[in-house]
């Protein structure tokens, strides 16, 4: 008993660190300039502290989904008051202050931009191999990407806690800024003809990969410069995400250290 009485302690002190619960504890958390992963808030929630919290989620431009009471419950058996933060384990960035900085060291802008991919062990995954290539930065979705929770950080084997994910409300608009900063945009698809080896990565590049299912949004491939597919030879014809970014960065890097 005192075993089990041990473990789940251990638990919801584990639960505890990484979540926020109640009205109040979230409106300082947000205050305080925590980063939040996610915002669950009950459906129907009112009265002026909920209001306060709304304002302040607005002011901060943090989305939110509004759920009802039994999800909030089986979240946590805590008194939540109806709002569970989850607090990101990392400090997301921007492109816009990392690429002049890249620019003004010398170095030759090597980014990463995921659409839409959702699991967790996939975007560990491109992270270590994208800090272990040296690529710049990962550019992520606010919405419709995957949470950086202890999963991702686990799978990443702590690269997401080296190098800088920037994320923001619209990846075209981001796009657009790379193109008109002197970076071109690289989407991995299948709806092409051109081979990720016929691409010129020695120039400042962004490199896009997107989900497993829909790929690149037709928003991103409309402003792109270049489309490239990794070619294939077997039945299947589909890679996973996490090694199909590998494919294409370790090219990319190829290209950039030949002597």
């Amino acid at each position: 008993m005192q075993h089990n009485f041990q473990r789940r302690e251990r638990a919801e002190q584990k639960e505890s660190n990484q979540m926020v619960f109640g009205i109040r504890a979230v409106i300082e958390a947000i205050d305080s300039g925590k980063e939040i992963e996610s915002l669950f808030i009950q459906r129907g929630l009112s009265g002026s502290l909920m209001l306060e919290l709304k304002a302040l989620i607005k002011e901060r431009n943090i989305g939110y989904q509004q759920v009802p009471v039994e999800k909030l419950n089986r979240i946590t058996r805590k008194n939540h008051q109806g709002v569970i933060a989850v607090i990101s384990p990392i400090t997301y960035q921007n492109i816009e202050d990392i690429l002049p900085a890249i620019y003004e060291k010398g170095e030759t802008p090597l980014l990463l931009m995921l659409d839409g991919v959702t699991d967790v062990r996939n975007m560990g995954a491109i992270a270590r191999t994208a800090e272990c290539a040296g690529v710049h930065a990962i550019i992520v979705p606010k919405k419709g990407s995957a949470e950086i929770n202890p999963d991702a950080i686990k799978t990443s084997a702590g690269a997401l806690y080296k190098i800088p994910v920037c994320r923001h409300d619209s990846l075209s608009k981001i796009g657009k800024f790379l193109i008109e900063s002197g970076v071109q945009l690289v989407v991995s698809t299948e709806k092409t003809q051109d081979s990720i080896y016929d691409v010129d990565y020695t120039v400042p590049t962004c490199i896009i990969m997107g989900a497993e299912d829909v790929g690149v949004s037709d928003e991103l491939i409309r402003i792109s410069d270049k489309l490239a597919k990794i070619p294939m030879f077997g039945e299947i014809e589909s890679l996973n995400v996490s090694v199909s970014a590998a494919v294409v960065i370790y090219e990319a890097i190829r290209q950039r250290n030949i002597k």
